[in-house]
């Protein structure tokens, strides 16, 4: 099974929010095989705490201007891991030490990883 078309164009909407508001180290993965229900993981990272808020609500923002409705929100007032679910979305935006730590991208490490359209510096 692979990402839906919509799942991987909501990725390339706040990947271009999160790049917008100097997001780092962007890697979105097709978790659509062995997680039923959602397709693609989007990774950030924020350089600190603000930095993470402030591209989580960016990306919040242009996500659902884009027609996807933000299912749940942790984190945010933390600024360390956010976590915004979209459904056939999640994205994860990590403060770095925080991104080292936790690793997603070795935890699902045999997902697909989905081109992205930014720099993924």
């Amino acid at each position: 099974m692979t990402a839906s078309d919509r799942s991987v164009d909501l990725t390339h909407v706040a990947a271009r929010a999160a790049d917008s508001k100097q997001a780092e180290n962007l890697v979105a993965l097709d978790v659509s095989g062995p997680l039923p229900l959602t397709d693609v993981f989007l990774v950030v990272s924020g350089r600190n705490e603000p930095n993470v808020r402030a591209i989580a609500e960016e990306v919040i923002e242009k996500v659902e201007e884009h027609g996807a409705k933000l299912l749940r929100r942790e984190g945010l007032s933390e600024g360390r891991w956010v976590l915004l679910d979209f459904g056939d979305l999640i994205v994860h935006v990590f403060h770095d030490e925080d991104r080292l730590y936790y690793s997603l991208e070795r935890l699902w490490k045999d997902c697909p990883v989905v081109p992205l359209t930014v720099p993924v510096s």
